[in-house]
């Protein structure tokens, strides 16, 4: 049976009866039909393009927590590194000059960094760039840590031995009674008492009595005891270890034999007048890697910090060496 409807005539200005047949309801419904499928896969469309669903929402907020973790673990290795910095700035310019030791090499410091497949694995992902970034700031770290530790554990063995060290380092007077008006020629140029010209004077002249005991400055071993009427006349050296060695010049008689082990302060010769000399005084050498120092910074030992000034100005006035 046909469904009746009722449709105005615009013409007419009157309703008329409409009889629909089953083929236009038919094709009334699929068109509702596929209008309804149609506003449906838009709505998805929509839905899935401009609105996230609840799983994606959640592994975005582990992405963004990520990133926050890795910017916090970032601003820490940075402040790791400065320590570190810090900590290789002391080690090198302090510690190590302290001990005569060489500071690490800036090769040493940077061995392990770099291979080009160390970072492969991390390529390939959307934020690759911010992991191969951290792992690369925290590899460098790691090896920056290894050496920094190697280099302490040197440190501390060489602290453990600075008394030994400091042993061997030159730091008294040559002759005990801490006079310094005993100094009659200081390091550096000088005229030559003989030649009358200015030479290099390589130690100071200690002006003394015949027979004034004469002690060695520091821990050591002697290695040459020299007689001679030539240069430096009577002359003992010891070698101190640590690239350390001190000459005694112009001696009259000796308290030490060649190969003997001596101590600080321990007697070794006397004052003469032997060799290449005007008068009774003992020539005082400090050689550091063979190459002569002035003996005058290493009386700490023996000088008040007034004493001290006094003997750099005197030493800066022009004098005549003895020998």
């Amino acid at each position: 049976m046909a469904k009746i409807r009722y449709h105005f005539n615009p013409e007419s200005f009157t309703v008329e009866q409409v009889k629909l047949t089953f083929g236009d309801r038919l094709k009334r419904s699929i068109i509702a039909m596929i209008s309804g499928m149609v506003f449906s896969a838009l709505l998805l469309f929509v839905a899935y393009t401009f609105f996230a669903s609840p799983k994606e929402r959640m592994m975005q907020r582990e992405i963004e927590q990520m990133e926050l973790q890795y910017a916090i673990l970032s601003d820490r290795m940075e402040v790791a590194q400065h320590v570190l910095d810090d900590l290789r700035d002391r080690d090198d310019n302090i510690y190590r000059i302290i001990f005569e030791a060489e500071p690490v090499s800036i090769a040493e410091r940077k061995a392990g960094y770099g291979g080009v497949d160390r970072y492969a694995r991390l390529d390939g992902y959307e934020r690759s760039g911010m992991m191969i970034s951290a792992t690369k700031k925290m590899d460098q770290i790691t090896s920056q840590l290894y050496v920094q530790s190697k280099s302490f554990d040197e440190v501390y063995e060489l602290a453990r031995k600075k008394e030994q060290m400091l042993r061997c380092i030159p730091a008294i007077q040559p002759i005990r009674d801490n006079d310094i008006r005993r100094i009659s020629s200081y390091f550096g140029y000088r005229t030559d008492p003989f030649y009358k010209i200015r030479k290099f004077h390589e130690g100071v002249d200690f002006s003394a009595p015949m027979g004034k005991e004469v002690v060695a400055t520091a821990d050591g071993k002697v290695i040459d005891v020299v007689r001679s009427r030539r240069g430096y006349g009577n002359t003992v050296i010891i070698d101190h270890g640590y690239s350390y060695k001190t000459i005694y010049g112009h001696l009259n008689s000796f308290k030490v034999v060649e190969g003997q082990q001596v101590v600080r302060g321990q007697v070794i010769a006397t004052v003469g007048n032997s060799g290449k000399s005007t008068a009774p005084h003992l020539h005082y050498e400090i050689r550091k890697n063979n190459t002569p120092v002035n003996p005058i910074h290493f009386f700490y030992n023996d000088l008040t910090p007034e004493q001290y000034e006094l003997i750099l100005e005197l030493s800066l006035s022009p004098t005549q060496s003895m020998d």
